[in-house]
Parts: structure tokens; C-alpha cells; sequence
């Protein structure tokens, strides 16, 4: 019969010999094991776990990891508030907190400010963290149009992005925004670094513009020539050119003008010609207005 302790004393049954010799190499191998702990058993032993607990407890959360790891809901962070957080610090201190935030999808002008909005630190215990907030406040990035939270334990949380391609700097009451093709504005962008986008102005230009813009980038040779489309009583757009002449669309039917703009164009070359003001606002007229000529004894283009 193996020795047996209890409340420290030794029973007086002696064991016999084979049991004896058998006991002593199992005694030096738990000893051997304990003073070999892994690094995450250490710390278990530091913030009060033993270590076969802490191997319990940590099989445990790997195997709830199978589901937490895609999880997004609030089911994890629901369980750690009804255990209470000193179990999620305990976890944390085995190796179960925040190390890493990736963040796919976005680009690198944007990450930035998404991994602000994220609001996480360092060390933080994962288990609990409510990624339902976490996703509420990225989403409310200017560059966001959707996101995702991933857990993947032990120690790294994924934001998964869906990002707003800025479509148009829209200039209006003295403020230049970007905004994207739902009109969406991207204020965390800055305007001056997107030089090739085109520029729009006034009251409804940025829901407007999704759906000029596409038949007017269709145009190069406009599109080159242009400065600025300028939308008019949020109903119609008038097409500001570089030379500081104007081109005046319809409320409705502007792929319709901007042909009529193309047959005048092969006609007589207008765009290299230069004008004053085009008017396509009537569909049974096209009214071009020319460039005022040069007052007499001044000088005009070439030296003519």
C-alpha cells in the first residue's frame, strides 16, 4: 500500500518495497515538471493560479476559442461580465490580452485613424472586450463604409474593412471635404492630397455628384480642360472650365447635352478654340457665346 499524507503526517502502513521505489521516480518527476513550467504556468503561479488549474483553465478557453475566434457578437464578453473581470485579468496575465490590431482592407492613409477610432491598448484582456463597441466606433470613421471585429486568440483583435473610395472634393461655405460616391464625407481626409480628383461646389454637390461626374470623366479632352463643376439652385450643373469659360447643363439630360457637346466639338473644334459660354440648357439649341475680342491695339494670342 503507498504511503499516504494527510494533514501532513505520514500513516504509520508501510508500503512495500516494489511500491517504494515506484513512488519515488513519479515524486521527482512532479518536481521535475514544476520546476520546468512553461512561461504561461509561471505566470499563472504569479497571479494565483496552480498550475494544473491554469492548464485546466486555459484548455478551456482554447476550446470556447474554436467559436470565440470568429465570434463578433456579445456572447464572450456577456459570459466574462457574469464570471466577473478579475477572471478575464487572470486570463490576461496567461497570455490571453491584447498584443496585435490588424487592420485589413483599408488603406494605409486610412488605417491610422481607424486604429485610433478602435480605442484599444496594449495588454488589454481580450476575452472580455465587447467588440460591438469597438465596431460602433470605427464605424463611424469618415473612410469606413463597413467593418468587422475578429478575435483571433490568444492575443491579436482583426478589423475587417470595407473602405470609402473618395469619389470628389466638394468645396462648400468655405470648406473643402472629400466625399465619396454616396455623398458620404470622409472628414478625416485631407483634400489638398488628392489633387487629380475633381472639384465640386455648392449646396447638394456632393449627393450630386455621382451621377454627372461619370459621363463627364467618359470625356477626356473635357475633363482636362475642366476646373470645377458648380451645381446651381441643387438642380442643374454649370461645368466651369480653367480659361474661365462656362458650360451650362440641363436639370435633366445631361448625357444628352454633353453628345450635342461632342457633334459641336468634331464640327469645329470649340474646346480648342475657346469660348465664352456654352449653353446646352435647350435641347433644340445650342447657344455658344465666343471670347470677347481684344480691345484695339492690344496685343492677342501668337502675336496676330
Amino acid at each position: 500500500m503507498a504511503a499516504v499524507v494527510r494533514g501532513g503526517a505520514r500513516s504509520q502502513a508501510k508500503p512495500r518495497a516494489q511500491a517504494r521505489v515506484a513512488a519515488k521516480p513519479a515524486a521527482n518527476s512532479r518536481r521535475a515538471k514544476a520546476a520546468y513550467a512553461p512561461g504561461k504556468l509561471g505566470a499563472a503561479t504569479r497571479v494565483g493560479l496552480h498550475p494544473r488549474i491554469a492548464v485546466a483553465v486555459a484548455g478551456g478557453v482554447l476550446a470556447l476559442g474554436l467559436v470565440a475566434t470568429l465570434a463578433t457578437g456579445h456572447r464572450l464578453q456577456d459570459f466574462f461580465a457574469t464570471v466577473g473581470v478579475g477572471v478575464d485579468r487572470e486570463l490576461a496575465g496567461l497570455g490571453f490580452k491584447v498584443e496585435r490590431l490588424e487592420v485589413q482592407g483599408a488603406s494605409p492613409m486610412a488605417a491610422g485613424d481607424i486604429r485610433r477610432a478602435a480605442g484599444l491598448y496594449k495588454d488589454q484582456p481580450i476575452l472580455g472586450l465587447d467588440l460591438e463597441s469597438v465596431r460602433e466606433r470605427v464605424a463611424k470613421v469618415g473612410w469606413v463604409k463597413e467593418v468587422r471585429v475578429v478575435r483571433l486568440l490568444p492575443d491579436t483583435i482583426a478589423l475587417v474593412v470595407v473602405g470609402r473610395e473618395p469619389m470628389a472634393v466638394w468645396q462648400h461655405g468655405g470648406a473643402a471635404h472629400l466625399v465619396d460616391a454616396e455623398g458620404r464625407l470622409i472628414l478625416e481626409a485631407d483634400p489638398s492630397r488628392f489633387p487629380d480628383l475633381p472639384l465640386v461646389v455648392g449646396d447638394g454637390a456632393d449627393q450630386a455628384a455621382a451621377t454627372v461626374l461619370p459621363i463627364v470623366r467618359a470625356r477626356p479632352r473635357l475633363m482636362e480642360r475642366l476646373e470645377a463643376l458648380v451645381r446651381v439652385d441643387d438642380r442643374r450643373w454649370d461645368l466651369r472650365m480653367k480659361d474661365g469659360s462656362l458650360i451650362q447643363l440641363p436639370a435633366v439630360g445631361e448625357d444628352s447635352a454633353l453628345i450635342q457637346l461632342d457633334q459641336l466639338e468634331r464640327q469645329s473644334q470649340i474646346l480648342e478654340l475657346g469660348f465664352a459660354r456654352i449653353d446646352l440648357r435647350n435641347p433644340e439649341l445650342v447657344a455658344v457665346r465666343p471670347k470677347d475680342p481684344a480691345p484695339p491695339g492690344q496685343l492677342v494670342a501668337n502675336g496676330a
